[in-house]
């Protein structure tokens, strides 16, 4: 078996795997309950089936310049994608879009009420603001949100 052909062999089974970890990942957002599990779907299978197909066209292709550029959109996509998902992440945790049901360890509330109990000057004091977890929904895609009650007043000149 000459290289060429083994180099062949290797970039269509890269090409297959990536392009079923891109499907997989596409399944999973749609399928997925809540916000969390769907960016863990469109990320983590997302990033390793493109790495994997270009792992298969630079196996394909043989060009130096070729697989650089290759390389470079494989290194921007890891840097990308972590930061990208937990902006998503953090932001949809903060509008209530996520199950709390479905956490098992939640740090950020605790985190967010004493940095909250820290800006209003003291604990439980008259400025604290405590965040309510937000309410389950029942997993269907586009189902309404239940709205809840701010904690705070919706008119800035009332104290």
């Amino acid at each position: 078996m000459s290289w060429s052909l083994a180099a062949d062999i290797g970039a269509g089974v890269c090409l297959v795997l990536g392009a079923f970890l891109a499907f997989a990942a596409g399944v999973g957002v749609l399928r997925f309950p809540d916000l969390l599990a769907r960016m863990h779907a469109g990320t983590k299978p997302q990033v390793l089936g493109l790495i994997l197909v270009l792992i298969g066209l630079s196996l394909r292709l043989r060009s130096g310049s070729a697989v650089w550029a290759l390389v470079l959109v494989a290194a921007f996509q890891m840097l990308t994608a972590p930061v990208a998902a937990h902006m998503v992440g953090r932001a949809g945790y903060r509008m209530g879009n996520v199950r709390s049901d479905l956490l098992v360890v939640d740090e950020l509330t605790t985190a967010q009420d004493e940095a909250t109990s820290r800006a209003a000057g003291t604990a439980g004091g008259p400025g604290a603001v405590t965040r309510r977890p937000p309410e389950p929904d029942d997993g269907t895609p586009g189902a309404p949100r239940p709205v809840r009650p701010t904690d705070e007043p919706s008119d800035p000149t009332q104290t």
